[in-house]
């Protein structure tokens, strides 16, 4: 059977109060919204389409080639916004599954199983509900004495009996394609909002004799809907521990989870160890064996086995195989840092390539260079790339050495096994296996403090 989705996505959410569009705030590093297309990308789903309002430049752009689209140009309520995909949909026969963009925690399982349950059934509708303690704000599903759905009822329009029922209406549904759009005709707005409600589509096919069933999650939290900053924070804290047990499970040791932010999208491999307040983003992809933090950033970095780092951050780079980074490193965009290199305190990396076993240990600039194998970059090495106007390159070939406190001055280049005495200003290539020594002779003025009459 043909499976379809509808993600409604348009409203503006004005209780953010924010400049961003609400589905597109970040849980986890990931818009609310593609959270909701990527668990469904998991169930064999046939179409899917995206309904849009505000903002709809934006949404699209994130779900390109993920989602059709259509557009809610008003927000007159849920039936409305479901309407919109008509032209889209409504002559397919299948399964069409509506959920809110607004609910990134929702999982695959739940919604497969919600599907199978309204297959077995047999039903043209069935509602996703949940238990909750305190069910204000929610609408209220009333079921009868079959234990299907009678109908459900919107907070604002409940009598006190059906305001203490406490299984509620999560905003997620299943339909037979047809009998959906079909029904959406006949839905009113007679009702305290004056809105098209989606959940009216229950009664129109109930008193046409249709089953309307519902599927109850024993997991209240992943139907969290974020309307927010308040539930945005929860919807957080409720990812990132899902997100950090998933990785402790696949044999990621981390020391304090409720310290350790891991996005999404990040992959890590076993035996690694993450140190409390570790912050990880992006697409990053770090292997076995590493140790990262504490207190360290890495975003969308790809990092290699066995590497340590601490208390530094590493931004959009690469960095090899058994590499030491820190404490208090800083590795910028576009950084190769090959095999067996230390980077250490106080070391900028940036748009520059490490070569391996090089090492720069600390109190060092290193911009726009190329950096060969087995090179040492003593403390205060500086390569001087910016000319105000224009970057330039500094090459430093394998296993020269680089003196404590040298400028070089790009475009340079330092030969191969080439020394550089320390406190060397560097403006012109150095050949391979050659001393350069670029500082001024060093004058003694013997007895020139007692001169001053100072004393």
């Amino acid at each position: 059977m043909n499976r379809y989705a509808i993600i409604l996505a348009a409203g503006q959410g004005t209780r953010m109060k924010s400049k961003l569009y609400k589905v597109l705030h970040p849980v986890c590093g990931k818009p609310m919204v593609e959270h909701v297309v990527d668990q469904l990308s998991s169930l064999s789903i046939d179409q899917t389409v995206t309904i849009v309002g505000f903002g709809a430049e934006k949404v699209q752009s994130y779900l390109e080639g993920k989602s059709d689209f259509a557009l809610q140009k008003e927000q007159l309520g849920t039936a409305h916004a479901v309407m919109q995909a008509e032209e889209l949909l409504q002559d397919k026969k299948g399964i069409t599954l509506v959920i809110c963009g607004d609910t990134p925690l929702i999982k695959t399982s739940t919604m497969e199983a919600l599907m199978e349950e309204h297959t077995k059934l047999g039903a043209k509708a069935t509602v996703l509900t949940g238990y909750a303690e305190d069910p204000t704000g929610y609408g209220r599903v009333i079921r009868n004495e079959d234990g299907h759905v009678e109908r459900i009822v919107e907070q604002k329009d409940a009598s006190e009996a059906e305001k203490s029922v406490k299984e509620i209406n999560t905003g997620t549904y299943c339909f037979d394609n047809e009998a959906l759009f079909q029904a959406l005709k006949k839905v009113k707005n007679d009702n305290a909002q004056g809105e098209y409600y989606l959940p009216d589509v229950m009664e129109i096919l109930k008193s046409e004799g249709q089953i309307v069933a519902a599927y109850q999650t024993s997991d209240l939290e992943e139907t969290l809907g974020v309307n927010d900053r308040v539930a945005l924070s929860q919807a957080e804290t409720i990812m990132r521990k899902r997100i950090n047990e998933a990785h402790m499970r696949n044999g990621v040791t981390i020391i304090d989870p409720a310290s350790t932010y891991i996005e999404a999208d990040v992959q890590i491999g076993k035996d690694t160890v993450i140190l409390p307040n570790t912050y990880i983003q992006g697409l990053s992809v770090i292997g076995e064996d590493c140790l990262i933090g504490p207190g360290t950033e890495i975003k969308a970095c790809k990092i290699g086995n066995a590497t340590t780092i601490k208390q530094s951050v590493a931004h959009d780079s690469e960095i090899g195989d058994e590499v030491t980074i820190g404490p208090f490193a800083h590795i910028r965009p576009a950084s190769s840092i090959h095999n067996e290199v230390k980077i250490g305190n106080f070391v900028e990396v940036k748009k520059s390539e490490m070569g391996p076993k090089s090492k720069a240990s600390h109190l060092s600039y290193i911009g726009d260079a190329k950096v060969g194998s087995d090179v040492n970059l003593g403390c205060g090495s500086i390569t001087v790339n910016y000319d105000g106007k224009n970057k330039h390159l500094t090459t430093i070939e394998d296993g020269a050495f680089i003196g404590c406190n040298s400028n070089l001055i790009a475009p340079v280049t330092v030969g191969k096994g080439a020394y550089v005495a320390a406190g060397s200003t560097v403006t012109e290539d150095v050949p391979s296996e050659a001393l350069t020594i670029a500082r001024a002779r060093q004058v003694n003025k013997e007895d020139y403090v007692k001169n001053l009459n100072l004393k």
